[in-house]
């Protein structure tokens, strides 16, 4: 009798297991963009947003947390109940370079994430005003060479992408340029567009439309191939500084302790969405590649970045406080 009772107790647990399960999610999900809305980022996030509510049924919040390099918003996502209804957007500086470049970052990127799905594979692009003396590559490098800390390059945070992008071709380059730090590429563009700064390695996405609008010029792609998005604009290796290549990406993670099933879940959603033709066309357009696969294979690529840009960074002694 007490076995029969036992046995039932159990069924009755694993039934209610698989009713919560298969309830996921029962309320609005948040997904955090660790930089301030207009960057590339934040566009992508919101191509996901949409999408992704359609398919849960569910609201999908885009909630920017701006703010040391993406390092707010990755913390609070960090600390927030691994339950699968707060996302963060993981963008290469919050999951592979901020924890080599910080002292205290209130996170660690390896330990209090899991991974969900590797979103896109993204070409920075090397953009000035439109009015800018710089013409080109080569010219830009005479110039910084004759006038060493001058020119000045913006940056969406110390440790993002766009920053590491830059500090990589000051090191290859030979070059001399002033860093100047912002909370995002959104407020950072409407500086370069002034002339108030003199550059900026900007993520694609973000810089696709003031090309396409006039307001800046493009002299570079930093991939090792020119984008498809921008077929004319050369790569900064074919622009005088061979080897160079400086991809940014972005992908999905939880906090650590998620749910393996809501994981699961998450990642076939994701991978849904960038499977289908009108999303791909979507990011390519703002000049990324859609990747998708496993979570597996999202910690590995992460991982590895980690490896990588650990190696720049004590290479090139770079250090923020």
């Amino acid at each position: 009798m007490k076995k029969t009772l036992a046995l039932l107790a159990a069924l009755v647990l694993c039934a209610g297991s698989a009713t919560a399960q298969e309830r996921y999610p029962q309320r609005p999900l948040r997904i955090v963009v660790p930089f301030a809305p207009g960057g590339s980022t934040d566009i992508i996030a919101r191509l996901l947003g949409e999408r992704l509510s359609g398919a849960l049924g569910q609201p999908v919040v885009i909630e920017n947390r701006p703010g040391a390099a993406g390092n707010i918003g990755a913390e609070a996502v960090a600390k927030s109940p691994p339950d699968g209804y707060t996302l963060l957007m993981a963008t290469t500086g919050v999951m592979a370079i901020n924890n080599a470049l910080y002292k205290n970052i209130g996170y660690d990127s390896a330990r209090d994430f899991d991974d969900v799905v590797f979103v896109a594979s993204i070409s920075n692009v090397l953009i000035v005003a439109v009015d800018s003396a710089l013409h080109s590559v080569p010219e830009l490098i005479a110039v910084a060479k004759r006038s060493p800390g001058k020119l000045t390059f913006a940056s969406s945070g110390a440790g993002s992408s766009t920053h590491m992008s830059a500090e990589l071709f000051k090191s290859m380059a030979g070059v001399d340029l002033l860093h100047v730090p912002y909370k995002g590429s959104g407020p950072a563009l409407p500086d370069l567009i002034t002339g108030r700064v003199s550059m900026m390695f900007e993520n694609m996405p973000g810089a696709i439309p003031y090309i396409r609008a006039g307001t800046v010029h493009a002299l570079a792609v930093t991939g090792l191939r020119r984008a498809s998005a921008l077929p004319d604009i050369p790569t900064v290796a074919e622009s005088g500084v061979p080897g160079y290549e400086s991809l940014s990406w972005i992908g999905i993670a939880a906090p650590a302790g998620t749910p393996r099933d809501v994981i699961a879940r998450l990642n076939r959603e994701f991978n849904a969405i960038l499977g289908t033709p009108e999303m791909r066309q979507k990011l390519a357009e703002q000049g990324a590649d859609a990747v998708g696969g496993t979570p597996e294979a999202f910690a590995e690529h992460a991982k590895r970045e980690r490896e990588k840009w650990s190696r720049v960074i004590r290479e090139a002694d770079i250090s923020v406080n």
